[in-house]
């Protein structure tokens, strides 16, 4: 039995038809599911070479060693500064999200508090309304 994907860079009946497809919806679809075809098993080298060449230009040498030395404290500093404002990003989402949860856990309780209260007389209607008849048995179920 042979394990092999069904979508894969190659010439299968899968890819020969989000091929055609491609073509009949919107041309330049069709066209990069034909280059993904002829050199999609050839992507990932792409992208390796790429980013191997990034990385020797952004850590290539000038030959002044004192210079080299001040680029290099420079990139790790900011990149020290990169990871800190991360680091603030997640804590203020962190914040946001609970404070949506209390305001959702505030309004949940005022529902609940109305529902208690105006529970005989049918559904909320969104806003609280003060009652109009004293009715003893609503303040004491609150």
């Amino acid at each position: 039995m042979s394990h092999t994907p069904l979508f894969r860079p190659a010439w299968t009946p899968l890819t020969i038809a989000l091929m055609v497809i491609g073509f009949i919806v919107f041309w330049p679809l069709g066209l990069a599911m034909l280059a993904y075809i002829l050199w999609g098993d050839r992507f990932e080298d792409f992208l390796a070479d790429i980013r191997g060449n990034v990385r020797r230009a952004s850590a290539g040498t000038t030959g002044n060693h004192a210079f080299d030395e001040y680029r290099q404290r420079e990139i790790t500093r900011l990149e020290e500064e990169r990871r800190k404002l991360d680091e603030d990003r997640e804590e203020f989402s962190e914040f946001l999200r609970n404070l949506r949860r209390a305001k959702d856990q505030e309004e949940f309780d005022r529902f609940m508090a109305e529902r208690r209260t105006h529970g005989s007389q049918g559904p909320a209607t969104g806003e609280a309304k003060p009652a109009d008849k004293p009715d003893g048995d609503a303040t004491a179920q609150a």
